[in-house]
């Protein structure tokens, strides 16, 4: 895995958002997990792809090498390599399942709000709709409704570079398709920028008279 992966990939696991705070479980599993990748690692490169203080990366360590789930290794007078023991390793996987399976009930609670979201359309026999925005969002909205009688009728996006690209099986349209395609609404599905996009797309709307669903 390429560095930038792996910055990633820890990232992911403490993202700091205004609902879902990181936790000390949280972030003593983003460092065992970057240990994991590399033992290598220096306390200040630890703490700046996890985004925590130098301070409390090295209290961290210090609470895992007395839990027994690190070891620090020398390499020289000054640096050391820090090394997950086999309880560390076990600790990791154990940790990981958890946030895994965390992860997975919040992503099928989203899903069930967009289908709640979506439910009125259905009733309405509006099942044909267009989605704005080639986001993870979008993602989601295409999860969700795999398999109920919705039916997709164009992919869009301002984003130029997304354009004519494939978005999980759908070509990715310039908005100003809606001239021609037949939807009876259109999906906001970038969180974001939701009051933007609903204010680009209310002309289109007024004239081709489909409705504009928002999160």
């Amino acid at each position: 895995m390429s560095g930038n992966a792996e910055n990633m990939v820890a990232g992911m696991l403490i993202t700091n958002g205004c609902y879902l705070k990181p936790s000390k479980s949280t972030r003593v599993l983003a460092i065992l997990d970057a240990l994991s990748r590399d033992s290598c690692l220096s306390q200040f490169e630890l703490g700046r792809r996890l985004n925590l203080s130098g301070a409390m990366v090295n209290q961290y360590l210090k609470q895992l090498q007395q839990e027994g789930l690190v070891e620090f290794l020398p390499v020289n007078g000054k640096s050391y390599n820090y090394t997950l023991t086999e309880q560390g390793r076990r600790s990791r996987r154990r940790m990981f399942s958890d946030y895994s399976s965390e992860t997975v009930r919040l992503y099928s609670t989203i899903k069930a709000f967009v289908l709640d979201k979506l439910q009125q359309l259905d009733v309405e026999g509006s099942r044909n709709l267009a989605l704005f925005g080639a986001s993870e969002t979008c993602e989601v909205v295409l999860s969700a409704i795999r398999g109920t009688s919705f039916k997709i009728m164009a992919l869009l996006d301002n984003d130029t570079q997304k354009q004519g690209q494939l978005f999980h099986g759908y070509v990715v349209s310039a908005p100003h398709v809606l001239g021609q395609v037949d939807c009876d609404a259109v999906v906001i599905t970038s969180f974001g920028k939701q009051g933007e996009i609903y204010e680009q797309l209310k002309p289109y709307a007024d004239r081709r008279g489909f409705q504009i669903v928002r999160f």
